[in-house]
């Protein structure tokens, strides 16, 4: 059996995992890590309720359990909030991975980290794993600096970049651009959306099973995951409307400077993604046609 302890197992993708893992429960033996009650709708895994920042009880249940994998979806990843509340950003995206990478040094672990197209600066866009970082907000820079943790270090570690993550889990703690277009534009709400920052988002699903590539086949280093079209976010939103049918001149373009936004976000990221294909296999999809396999989830 191969053990594979979840943080942030309460998440979107702490969720998707869980039900993806459990779905091989003779190979995996699962184990969530989160704040307060099991919120995943699952019972068939074995959940410990914890509060990460605390280092003597993070490091402790890991040294009990000696997981051969451990994947870190736990993140404070609000762009704004971190840039007023550095401490507590610091805190959960730099020092417990590096709390996590001291576990897995002498567990002999591997540890499985996500990070951000947040780590650039926007001016260019389709960025390969090896373009150089050069973040504009704390959290791009908080992550950057959780990346370089791992790299110091002497375990098998994984980074898994990745843009705008979207989907629905059993219980949702917070909202994605995709549940949020679609429930404003199905009560007939008026929306203004940025046409002047481009991305390429993914789908939770796809997020999850680059985690479980990674574990099944020990890659390591860093790959980049997303969907593979460069789209502005109103055509983002434009797409979401089109796939679930709702009213498109709902949508009113707007510039980023009307926002006032306190970070300042990168205008165009999106991800060459030829490693991921080649060196996990895995191909993704436009983000509408991953739009139309989330759709049928929800019907």
């Amino acid at each position: 059996m191969i053990k594979v302890v979840i943080t942030g197992s309460n998440g979107l993708l702490g969720q998707s995992l869980l039900n993806l893992l459990l779905k091989e429960k003779d190979k995996y033996k699962v184990y969530g890590f989160s704040r307060g009650i099991n919120r995943s709708g699952k019972e068939d895994f074995n959940y410990v309720s914890i509060d990460i920042t605390k280092e003597n009880d993070l490091k402790e249940n890991l040294f009990n359990i000696k997981p051969d994998f451990i994947i870190n979806t736990a993140a404070m990843t609000q762009v704004d909030d971190c840039e007023t509340n550095k401490e507590a950003c610091d805190l959960l995206n730099v020092t417990v991975v590096k709390w996590l990478a001291e576990v897995s040094k002498e567990i002999n672990a591997q540890l499985i980290h996500i990070s951000t197209d947040f780590i650039f600066d926007g001016k260019k866009g389709y960025y390969k794993e090896t373009d150089e970082a050069n973040p504009l907000s704390y959290y791009g820079l908080s992550k950057l600096r959780s990346e370089e943790v791992l790299v110091k270090t002497e375990i098998d570690y994984t980074i898994l970049r990745t843009i705008l993550v979207y989907g629905k889990v059993f219980d949702m703690s917070r909202n994605n651009i995709v549940l949020w277009v679609r429930s404003m534009l199905a009560e007939a709400k008026e929306i203004t959306i940025v046409n002047d920052q481009y991305r390429m988002p993914t789908y939770v699903e796809d997020l999850a099973m680059a985690c479980k590539i990674s574990m099944d086949k020990k890659a390591t280093g860093i790959y980049n995951i997303s969907s593979n079209t460069l789209l502005s976010i109103y055509e983002i939103a434009q797409q979401i409307a089109e796939v679930f049918k709702l009213d498109k001149s709902l949508i009113k373009p707007i510039s980023t400077t009307t926002l006032n936004q306190r970070a300042s976000r990168p205008p165009k990221t999106g991800f060459d993604l030829s490693k991921t294909n080649k060196k996990l296999e895995f191909y993704p999809k436009s983000f509408k046609e991953d739009l139309y396999r989330f759709k049928e989830t929800l019907i």
